[in-house]
């Protein structure tokens, strides 16, 4: 280390200058250091502001995800593609109801032709064509007891609403029966495959046969393939989440069959 003396001054004067020039050094280092860890804490602050307004996003994004549901959600529920509403019983109770409120003149009704079968509704079914009535027909024969059965096949019958009654001359129709009377209108062997996407921030099930005859342009991708298979319910449901990326379990839990299945994502 070079030492620079100035012989004008004492030695105790070259010492005093040398001091308070490594004093002044001294003080620049800690003013550095300062300096250092105000911009860490600024970097901090504004990585937790990211992270912050990020989270915001996300949970404003899962708002969308679960806005209000329609009345016909708490159904199985799809829409044509001419954009008539089908509706599908849950359970016992649901085919009831959906009999009691929601079947009405100009609608029609489909079930499975097998012991436990959703009661199927295509409102304003009376006026669609013969293709449209066969895709709710396959949607109808999906939520049936036949995929928990793992039957693969199954007829479907359509009927009006003025075939379709809860009376009888004798005794009582227990719930979710009906009488029907008259010719049916049968579809044969319908194979049980429903697709699945999100749109608009909801999960829409609906035939494979209603998604594969919509137009190229009109096809929502990523979709979801849903057929018979091994995976059980829960797991499945997560498989469509994962895909899909929609976070509501419950939801895809509700819209699935009864049984197990194979999922496939496109």
């Amino acid at each position: 280390m070079e030492v620079k003396i100035r012989f004008t001054e004492t030695a105790q004067q070259n010492a005093d200058s040398y001091y308070q020039r490594a004093k002044k050094l001294a003080q620049k280092k800690e003013g550095a250091k300062k300096a250092v860890a105000e911009l860490k804490a600024r970097l901090e602050k504004h990585r937790q502001e990211r992270e912050e307004a990020k989270a915001k996003e996300e949970k404003e994004n899962k708002a969308v995800m679960k806005q209000k549901k329609e009345w016909y959600e708490k159904f199985h529920w799809s829409f044509t593609r001419d954009g008539m509403l089908v509706i599908g019983g849950k359970d016992a109770h649901q085919n009831e109801l959906i009999n009691a409120k929601h079947f009405e003149d100009d609608d029609l009704f489909f079930h499975a032709d097998i012991f436990g079968a959703s009661v199927v509704v295509l409102k304003d079914g009376t006026k669609t064509g013969k293709e449209i009535r066969e895709e709710v027909a396959q949607f109808a024969a999906c939520y049936s007891s036949a995929w928990k059965d793992n039957l693969h096949t199954v007829d479907v019958y359509a009927m009006r609403r003025d075939q379709v009654s809860k009376s009888k001359s004798k005794g009582t129709l227990g719930t979710g029966s009906f009488l029907l009377s008259g010719e049916r209108e049968w579809y044969r062997n319908m194979s049980l495959e429903l697709v699945m996407y999100a749109k608009d921030g909801k999960l829409v099930s609906e035939s494979m046969l209603a998604y594969t005859r919509r137009e190229e342009k009109d096809r929502i991708s990523p979709y979801i393939r849903v057929t018979q298979g091994k995976e059980k319910k829960s797991d499945a449901a997560k498989m469509v989440a994962k895909v899909l990326s929609y976070d509501d379990l419950d939801s895809i839990m509700q819209q699935l069959p009864t049984g197990s299945f194979h999922i496939t994502g496109r």
